[in-house]
């Protein structure tokens, strides 16, 4: 058996710039950082063939391209052997549940590359396995989205990415001291909102916009972009707060770029979180729902407050590891 996890994501800053149909022509820039919350995917060779899938459904068929699930459908096609009945169960498992803004799709992507690769007794770069999930996801699915999953999925870590137009992405992590990862860790508050929501849908509205060089969407996402540049600098330099206020000015543009992004409930809920001790904060993904996160110099308060709501919180760490196989 084959057991691989791959990290979930909170987006720090210059979300949104990674999509192709932005990068192509402006280059993007943003900074990610991966989580201790997992996607799991495990793999086994099964006694009878065929292949078995188990995820919120249960799949039983014997060709590839019966496979309902399209990821898993792609992710078979890198092996596929010609006049070889397919032999081989998959079962995945998530922390937390898909369509909360948290890079799941991307995640699961990753974990299950790594997986077959592994299952196929094969190596695979990191650089690589994110950019073939991202090929499997944006090109063979034509999924409206952008690279900043699979790679930070990949790469583990909190990590600043450029996207090129030329579709190369250079890595680099973030340079801060430990005391920094430290109080980020201390100040960072993740609650759930209750409303789960499709990123393409979003995502879409942008892509359409981006592509039509809509004035307001570009300045939007150039802005954007400059926040990321900031937010990089900020916290390089331990600037924890100002960051924390950064997210703020962040949060009030990127609800800007659509009108699915927010909606009253979670625009009351953040005000309240700004009167309880949140510096800043915005919804971590594309919008419409998941994951409010604040920067708080009151936890004790933002927590109270938050609880009265009846939100969720998540306790979190960063994950430096990315997608890795955990058994084999």
């Amino acid at each position: 058996m084959i057991i691989t996890r791959s990290p979930l994501r909170i987006s720090i800053a210059g979300g949104g710039t990674d999509l192709p149909s932005y990068y192509r022509e402006h280059e993007g820039f943003l900074i990610s950082a991966a989580i201790d919350k997992y996607v799991f995917v495990t793999i086994t060779r099964p006694f009878s063939p065929g292949i078995y899938i188990k995820y919120s459904q249960i799949e039983h068929i014997n060709n590839i391209q019966g496979v309902q699930h399209p990821i898993i459908r792609e992710g078979l096609e890198l092996f596929k052997k010609e006049n070889e009945l397919p032999q081989i169960e998959i079962t995945t498992l998530a922390d937390i549940p898909a369509g909360t803004g948290l890079g799941s799709s991307g995640s699961f992507t990753t974990a299950l590359i790594k997986g077959l690769y592994a299952h196929e007794k094969q190596l695979i770069t990191t650089y690589d396995l994110a950019e073939l999930a991202c090929d499997i996801e944006i090109n063979k699915l034509s999924e409206p989205i952008g690279k900043q999953d699979q790679y930070i999925a990949a790469h583990g870590g909190i990590t600043c990415f450029t996207f090129h137009k030329d579709d190369k992405v250079t890595v680099q992590p973030l340079n801060i001291s430990s005391d920094t990862i430290n109080d980020l860790e201390d100040h960072l508050l993740l609650f759930f909102t209750g409303f789960s929501r499709s990123a393409s849908n979003v995502l879409r509205d942008q892509k359409e916009k981006t592509i039509s060089h809509n004035t307001d969407m570009l300045a939007n996402l150039h802005f954007v972009k400059e926040l990321g540049y900031r937010a990089k600098d900020l916290l390089e330099n331990g600037k924890t707060s100002e960051f924390g206020e950064l997210m703020h000015e962040h949060w009030l543009h990127k609800k800007n770029r659509s009108s699915g992004m927010s909606n009253n409930k979670i625009d009351d809920w953040y005000e309240i979180g700004l009167k309880n001790g949140a510096i800043g904060g915005k919804l971590v993904g594309a919008g419409g729902g998941g994951f409010l996160l604040f920067y708080a110099d009151d936890k004790k308060k933002l927590r109270k407050a938050m609880r009265e709501q009846g939100l969720e919180e998540v306790r979190f760490k960063f994950d430096f590891e990315g997608t890795k196989v955990i058994l084999s």
